[in-house]
């Protein structure tokens, strides 16, 4: 990213975009759709077979990340088409409106600046007279202070012992990214800190936290930008009471509670002391976040120094994504064969499979990352899309997956793309685990790739001595139409600026993905319109009767739980 000033105000604030053509109206997407008939009949392993040099073309790497892309069902022509659809639908000419601070989140009337959270310090982003990143840079050495003071035992509770743990109480996107990258920089993590993370408001995770852990040496972050999030307030008062409960006064809770937050009144009345809030700003979209004050939990865990390499990783993927030609660039590639999988082969959901137990947390982070941001049926314009958007993102590591529904991804009915990643560099002594791992991920990309056809399974079971008659019965059940695509990315390791470069990867990915779709992968209304209703019904839940128009359902689900609903002893299930 450019060091020299860039200005946003070319663009008001609230200003429709340009009108466009509908995506499914551009040339390069009718033309995808002639190229999709006429490879119906076509098999990716013959796409091989025909071309000794698919594999050679079909990969790329930037940032510590390797991509092979050969195990799709395209070819050049259809390569091609799609590099033109990204040309046609402005993907640009929209990423340097994103690089230049423009608003493009034009339903919230707000520039998108996750990218300036990473820029390097001296670095210039002017927006409406501001130079964000010097904003960004006092923030981070704030951050830098605490977690350096918390770690060297120079923080201390309110009884004088050293803080042995922190406990992370958000949702969403103040959750879902600490927590993932945490789980994933396990390695290097503080030996005398442990971290743990509360989001689910029914209490019962906290309640059984709270009974393990010391009140004296116990730091809570209450991570909520507005610090009104019904969920996040309810907990960090359980956890306040339970604090107050222990030590007796008010003072102890600026030594045990700090904010990630705007809001200054509603913190200072939460007992937080203001000089340890640490904000962000409104251009931060929740799920983009875990590079600003909401990563604390992570420089807590990891240190600032090695926090700051994160940051440089997520960096460095910009710099790639914003320069690099899109037949070399990792997002824009992933992106438009995601576009192709979804809409023209009619994959519903795209499997994330990470065959490394660090990154197991990984596909319930890509989940909040692409549903809630392309999970859209208008586009940004307010016409329909015409068109299918996000896929339904699942996953979990992938020798566990193996054993529970890769059976679906062989012989299933619908075609469930994959991407496998996988880490190259692993302990010694771990290495014949190691070696095991990744040869599962290689086969399993092979075998829903090649298939296995009734000539081979016939051959093998004729081999084992079967009778015709038993190899004419399970012929059918042995038989694996392959075809099915995956991608496969390889890192050099698992480490602070490579996990910054893939979580960036895919957050460019989705970004691509929401242009060409014309969608806004900024603004998640879905979500308010849940809040708003769950305000309704728990009024409702108060009283006696409703005051709060319902349907006959819900009106009947309200009523059996004021009926039914009863609290029981702990001590009774002890």
């Amino acid at each position: 990213m450019a060091a020299h000033p860039v200005t946003a105000d070319r663009v008001p604030a609230m200003n429709q975009p340009a009108p466009r053509p509908s995506t499914t109206q551009l040339p390069a997407w009718q033309a995808l759709l002639a190229c999709c008939e006429a490879a119906a009949g076509r098999h990716i392993a013959d796409e091989f077979a025909a071309d000794p040099g698919r594999a050679e073309r079909m990969h790329t790497e930037a940032c510590g990340i390797f991509l092979d892309y050969a195990k799709n069902r395209v070819d050049a022509p259809t390569l091609a088409l799609l590099f033109q659809l990204a040309r046609e639908a402005g993907v640009a000419e929209q990423r340097a409106a994103m690089f230049g601070g423009e608003r493009i989140n034009r339903t919230e009337g707000r520039a998108v600046l996750h990218v300036a959270l990473r820029m390097p310090a001296g670095s210039t982003l002017m927006v409406d007279g501001d130079d964000v990143v010097a904003d960004v840079t006092a923030v981070r050495e704030r951050v830098r202070r605490f977690s350096t003071a918390v770690r060297k035992g120079e923080w201390r509770g309110h009884d004088g012992r050293r803080i042995t743990d922190v406990v992370n109480i958000g949702i969403g996107g103040s959750d879902l990214g600490p927590q993932m990258a945490c789980e994933a920089l396990r390695d290097f993590a503080h030996r005398e800190l442990r971290l743990h993370f509360i989001s689910n408001v029914d209490g019962i995770a906290l309640d059984r936290l709270l009974g393990t852990l010391d009140p004296g040496t116990t730091l809570f972050i209450v991570a909520s930008k507005t610090f009104t999030t019904q969920e996040t307030l309810t907990n960090a008062n359980v956890a306040r009471r339970w604090l107050l409960g222990h030590a007796g006064s008010e003072a102890a809770i600026a030594r045990h509670f700090v904010a990630v937050s705007t809001n200054t009144e509603a913190v200072a009345r939460f007992g937080i002391d203001t000089a340890n809030m640490f904000g962000f700003w409104d251009w931060v979209g929740g799920r983009y976040s875990m590079w600003s004050a909401i990563g604390l939990p992570l420089a807590l865990q990891i240190g600032a120094e090695r926090f700051d390499e994160l940051l440089a990783g997520a960096h460095a993927m910009d710099v790639h994504f914003r320069d690099t030609p899109f037949e070399h660039n990792l997002p824009v590639i992933l992106a438009l064969l995601g576009i192709w999988n979804v809409d023209f082969l009619d994959a519903p959901t795209q499997l994330i499979a990470p065959y490394h137990q660090g990154l197991h947390r990984l596909p319930a982070y890509l989940q909040q990352l692409d549903m809630e941001s392309n999970g859209k049926s208008v586009r940004s314009d307010g016409h329909a899309v015409g068109c299918h958007t996000s896929p339904v993102i699942w996953g979990e590591t992938g020798i566990n997956g193996q054993h529970a529904y890769f059976q679906m991804l062989h012989q299933g009915t619908r075609p469930v793309p994959v991407d496998f990643i996988g880490v190259l560099e692993h302990p010694a002594h771990l290495h014949a685990q190691h070696r095991i791992a990744f040869a599962n991920m290689v086969a399993q990309a092979e075998a829903l790739m090649r298939g296995k056809r009734a000539a081979e399974a016939a051959a093998e079971m004729h081999a084992a001595g079967l009778p015709q008659e038993r190899i004419d019965a399970l012929l059918p059940h042995r038989v694996f139409a392959g075809n099915r695509p995956s991608n496969t990315l390889l890192l050099d390791r698992l480490d602070p600026r490579t996990l910054g470069a893939l979580i960036a990867l895919y957050e460019h990915r989705t970004f691509v993905q929401g242009v060409v779709w014309g969608v806004n992968p900024f603004d998640q209304w879905g979500v308010e319109l849940g809040k708003q209703l769950a305000g309704r019904v728990l009024e409702d839940m108060d009283r006696s009767t409703d005051i709060n128009a319902h349907d006959a359902s819900t009106t009947a689900l309200i009523d059996r739980y004021r009926r039914g609903a009863r609290t029981t002893d702990p001590a009774q299930h002890a």
